[in-house]
């Protein structure tokens, strides 16, 4: 059974804001001639790396609810400012996940599978709703 990340996205507002940060990091990758891969930067590697890697994924904590998943690719050395860190390699794909509500932490938390919510799954060819509807209906325990 994977092992997963959960994680604050700090200073993202929806959904579809953490999508639009993460697609303007990698243009900006692009633009630098780099590997366009998505790359989060955090201060240490987890311990349980290894465990992680074997179908692991990064649970995103947006305004207090778990809202989407990434596959977690790899784990890398780097260094800013002459300060070592690890770069968490994710899949690109967002993959948004039943909305779970969940207090504030810092840094990360490790998440059994046993544990995550489910991916969220198309309902019908309607329109989806808006997401600001969706953390007040998972408030109530509507959703």
């Amino acid at each position: 059974m994977p092992l997963h990340l959960i994680k604050l996205a700090v200073g993202v507002e929806t959904l579809s804001d953490l999508a639009a940060r993460q697609q303007q990091r990698l243009v900006e990758r692009i633009k630098r001639k780099e590997t366009p891969e998505l790359l989060h930067i955090t201060r240490h590697r987890p311990k349980r790396s290894v465990e992680l890697l074997n179908g692991g994924s990064i649970y995103w904590v947006v305004k207090g609810f778990i809202t989407a998943r990434q596959r977690l690719i790899d784990f890398r050395a780097v260094t800013r400012d002459g300060v070592p860190q690890c770069a968490l390699v994710l899949d690109p794909k967002l993959v948004p996940v039943a909305l779970r509500a969940q207090r504030a932490f810092q840094g990360w938390r490790y998440f059994e599978a046993k544990s995550a919510p489910p991916d969220r799954t198309k309902r019908g060819a309607g329109a989806e709703l808006p997401e600001e509807l969706k953390r007040e209906l998972a408030a109530l325990g509507l959703l």
